[in-house]
């Protein structure tokens, strides 16, 4: 074999392993159709998971809401229980104690009256009445303060609200007619409420 053809051999056989090195290259650098594309599968996979609504928190069963009213119902039945009951106690308390304020007020005055009895040593006539002028006039000061006051009658045109007509006095002039002339038996109110009439002999 001549040499040019020993070199053309060797030529061709250079261009054949050039071009098999190329082509596996290629081969190796091109992804196969059924290789995962694994970042964008975790893409699409965050995004679907975000996409997913909430889901609804589950009603509650006809059984459990009925078992809640029912719970509510007899709670409110227990708190108006001891609503009436407690009620009841400060109504009888009050109907009980109700008179404690006024007989705490008047008890001073009772006082003074145990001991205007027990000054036995005086003889002086003067002395001891106006030692009980003093105590009556703190008396009324203590009814004054409980709201009780006086009816006036002095004067005045004769009102079946306030007076009570036990004598007709004839012939006191047309001007004493329908009035007032004496008061038997003083009356009294309770704040604007009366309490006893006064007791009143009427002009005719």
């Amino acid at each position: 074999m001549e040499e040019k053809d020993i070199k053309k051999e060797k030529e061709i056989l250079n261009e054949e392993e050039t071009t098999d090195n190329r082509e596996t290259q290629e081969t190796e650098d091109t992804p196969t159709p059924d290789e995962p594309k694994d970042a964008e599968d975790e893409v699409n996979a965050e995004n679907a998971e975000e996409a997913k609504e909430p889901e609804a928190p589950a009603e509650p069963s006809l059984e459990e809401e009925n078992a809640k009213l029912r719970d509510q119902l007899l709670r409110t039945i227990a708190e108006f229980d001891n609503y009436k009951k407690r009620t009841l106690k400060e109504k009888t308390e009050l109907i009980l104690n109700g008179g404690e304020k006024t007989i705490t007020a008047i008890l001073p005055v009772l006082d003074d009256f145990e001991r205007a009895l027990a000054d036995t040593h005086t003889d002086d006539a003067q002395a001891v009445k106006e030692g009980m002028d003093l105590i009556f006039k703190k008396f009324i000061k203590t009814l004054e303060s409980l709201g009780v006051k006086k009816i006036d009658t002095d004067g005045q045109d004769f009102d079946v609200d306030f007076h009570e007509a036990i004598a007709m006095v004839p012939g006191m002039g047309d001007d004493k007619k329908g009035k007032v002339i004496d008061c038997v038996q003083t009356g009294y109110m309770l704040n604007d409420k009366v309490i006893r009439h006064a007791k009143v002999a009427v002009g005719q």
